[in-house]
């Protein structure tokens, strides 16, 4: 199955913003969900995707993490980039055709589009490794996920909405 990345509204079903039950429901048409809001929700696909979702104040949903599985049948992408059919490099390429894409500061070789809200993860870098060759994860967030407490208050005093 297909699954397109729409940030900042959502991946298939669940869309960010929606409460603790809609995105349940929503995981109920991805597979069985397993886990608790308190301990994480999962939903493992047989075709090779995992989704977990985030709450954040207020219980709403304010993150989707994708975990890429082996003999991936499932498709992520954000328009024409499939997130984990092509490698992190050609990823970074394409993206950079849409958006900013930088690399975290936090992890050689892992990257984030800070326009889209969309980090992109792989277990470090090492050319003889194949598996560091793609990305292992992708986090997509609503607006004022990564706000510091100062991002916050210009926010509220821009009277943009708050963060979730």
């Amino acid at each position: 199955m297909d699954f397109e990345l729409e940030p900042p509204h959502g991946i298939g079903p669940l869309r960010l913003g929606t409460t603790v039950d809609e995105a349940r429901c929503a995981l109920g048409d991805l597979g069985e969900v397993t886990g608790s809001v308190q301990t994480g929700l999962w939903v493992r696909r047989p075709g090779g995707l995992a989704f977990s979702p985030g709450f954040g104040r207020g219980g709403r949903l304010n993150s989707i993490e994708l975990y890429q599985q082996h003999d991936m049948l499932d498709v992520a992408r954000y328009r024409d980039v499939d997130v984990f059919g092509m490698t992190a490099l050609e990823v970074v390429e394409r993206l950079r055709g849409h958006t900013r894409v930088v690399e975290a500061a936090e992890q050689e070789g892992c990257f984030v589009a800070p326009d889209l809200l969309l980090s992109l993860w792989r277990p470090g870098v090492d050319p003889d490794d194949e598996e560091t060759h793609y990305f292992s994860a992708v986090l997509l967030a609503r607006p004022g996920y990564y706000d510091t407490p100062a991002e916050a208050a210009a926010r509220q005093a821009a009277g943009l909405p708050p963060g979730y």
